[in-house]
């Protein structure tokens, strides 16, 4: 049975620049979602609109009565329509390559469904009445939405070869144990993501009135095992960079040493924040630099399961390369 998309990809084709540049906006919109999402909890608009998806029982809008709060709360349900729209477009130009990639339709689809699950937990936050843990639920649906938009971007580049030249056969997968370390570093900042809404979630800013449950956790308790993970995480990224051959694997090294960049910022914020009392707007900058944090830590794996674009074919004739093996070391 044909469909709309089939009907279309018969008709028409569009370029890998065209996925590329739906896919990487994708990203970006997932990131805003992710801001503007704390911009309404900072700013106590999280029940702006009293109800879901009405933003009253009456109307889908704010009233003038509703003031600001409700505004920002509406222009948040606004901007998820938006994404909705981009996540649609990244759908259709994966379609309508000349060659579709499965890997690119796989993560389009993905962020389709993700969308309908972040909308459906957005509706239950309003209805439980900024219950904190499904605040939590919320904020790690979005996440998960940035996980498949980043995933489908690089696999978008990867097919094109958007990061130089596509590999050719032979060329060196990065050694075992970068790509263990790798693996380690997306657990372990997995894990300070998660604990990072827990902090969220037993700290001041309920989205609301301070009549707002909080979790039943000690603040300054969960703040400190949360550095304890930002520091694993600066650890491992370290050793992930010695780790990496300084000679062939360039794309690798270049978005460890981003990475690295980008968790010493989120610190810095991070420490900024809780010695401040956290105001507004280092909470937000705390939530756009997580929200890199993560992008930076996918990108780095990624970048690691396959050989890397930049490094150096074997001459001809010569042996392959392959990474050292660690027991003949000892």
């Amino acid at each position: 049975m044909q469909t709309p998309l089939s009907w279309l990809a018969g008709r028409y084709s569009l370029d890998t620049r065209a996925v590329r540049l739906a896919a990487l906006v994708s990203v970006v919109a997932s990131i805003a979602i992710i801001v503007t999402g704390g911009i309404v909890r900072v700013t106590g608009s999280g029940l702006g609109c009293t109800d879901w998806p009405m933003c009253t029982g009456e109307t889908l809008a704010p009233t003038a009565e509703m003031g600001l709060h409700g505004a920002i709360e509406f222009g948040n349900r606004l901007l998820t329509g938006a994404l909705s729209a981009v996540v649609g477009w990244v759908i259709i130009t994966a379609r309508l390559q000349k060659e579709p990639v499965p890997s690119v339709l796989r993560g389009a689809w993905a962020q389709f469904w993700i969308v309908v699950l972040n909308a459906i937990v957005g509706g239950v936050t309003v209805w439980m009445r900024l219950s904190p843990y499904v605040v939590a639920a919320h904020f790690l649906a979005a996440t998960l939405l940035l996980t498949a938009a980043v995933y489908t971007w690089h696999a978008a580049c990867a097919d094109a070869g958007a990061e130089g030249d596509a590999p050719a056969t032979g060329a060196p997968l990065p050694p075992a144990r970068c790509r263990s370390l790798s693996a380690a570093l997306v657990a372990v900042t997995a894990v300070l993501v998660v604990v990072g809404t827990l902090a969220t979630g037993s700290g001041p800013h309920a989205g609301d009135s301070s009549d707002v449950q909080r979790m039943p956790f000690d603040w300054t308790v969960v703040t400190v095992v949360h550095g304890v993970l930002a520091a694993a995480v600066l650890a491992l990224t370290c050793c992930l960079l010695a780790a990496l051959p300084r000679e062939g694997f360039g794309a690798a090294r270049g978005k460890t040493v981003l990475f690295l960049a980008v968790v010493l910022a989120q610190g810095a914020v991070g420490l900024v924040q809780s010695l401040t009392g956290l105001p507004s707007l280092a909470v937000v900058l705390h939530l756009l630099g997580s929200a890199l944090v993560w992008v930076g830590v996918l990108q780095v794996h990624l970048t690691l399961k396959r050989p890397d674009p930049g490094a150096a074919l074997p001459l001809a004739g010569a042996a392959p390369y392959s990474a050292p093996d660690e027991a003949a070391r000892t």
